[in-house]
């Protein structure tokens, strides 16, 4: 049975007061207890409460800046009503991470702008639109198993493994006296994304990358 769903667009007359009672009467429907976490472990895929909210984490970015300290930029989306957040988090900060039901789907196929998951458990497929996964459906792979965080059957947060194996398609030539410990090349992955692999990778070469940001963990077995 396939179940559509789209993530519902935002209605632009909801004031910050009727998103937060909904929010609330939300959280009373929860069974799991919020978690705290810290700053830099906010991840895509999970739901985080920020000025007593709901928010889908989307994309993640890990900022170390020439002066001060690290933080973790965070892009989110409202699960009530669809607008966006931009926030910084430092380590030192605790985030409340809310927590649903979570179920492992298996993703399946794209159909346009929707994505097709099927339920591990009883079979059933839904759809989820790709915009609610964000950046990271470029590291979807068939077959791939993903978490699925639901809420009365409507999916809130989707999150991936925390990695994947893809093949170089593109790397650029070592520049002359170049090393691994001194810099990296550009490089392009078989899904279209441009990352930064060390001088020894090439062509053909089959590397581990972070489905967060795309970023190189190292050269695959």
């Amino acid at each position: 049975m396939l179940h559509p769903w789209k993530a519902e667009r935002p209605f632009h007359g909801m004031t910050n007061s009727i998103a937060t009672a909904r929010t609330r009467a939300l959280f009373q429907k929860i069974a799991e207890p919020m978690g705290k976490i810290a700053g830099n472990e906010v991840k895509p895929g999970m739901i985080i409460e920020v000025n007593g909210q709901l928010w889908a984490v989307l994309k993640t970015n890990s900022v170390k800046p020439g002066k001060g300290g690290a933080y973790n930029q965070v892009e989110a989306k409202n699960v009530l009503n669809g607008t966006r957040l931009n926030e910084r988090f430092r380590s030192a900060e605790t985030v409340d991470e809310v927590q649903l039901e979570r179920r492992d789907f298996q993703y399946l196929y794209a159909n346009g702008d929707m994505l097709t998951f099927m339920d591990m458990q009883n079979y059933d497929q839904m759809e989820i639109a790709a915009d609610f996964v964000g950046d990271r459906t470029r590291f979807l792979q068939d077959g791939m198993k993903v978490v699925v965080q639901l809420h009365e059957g409507k999916p809130l947060g989707v999150a991936l493994p925390p990695h994947v194996v893809l093949e170089v398609t593109e790397a650029d030539p070592v520049t002359k006296g170049q090393t691994a410990a001194s810099s990296y090349k550009s490089a392009i992955l078989e899904n279209g994304v441009r990352t930064l692999v060390p001088p020894f990778i090439e062509k053909g070469t089959r590397v581990i990358v972070s489905t967060d940001d795309g970023s190189y963990v190292k050269r695959a077995e």
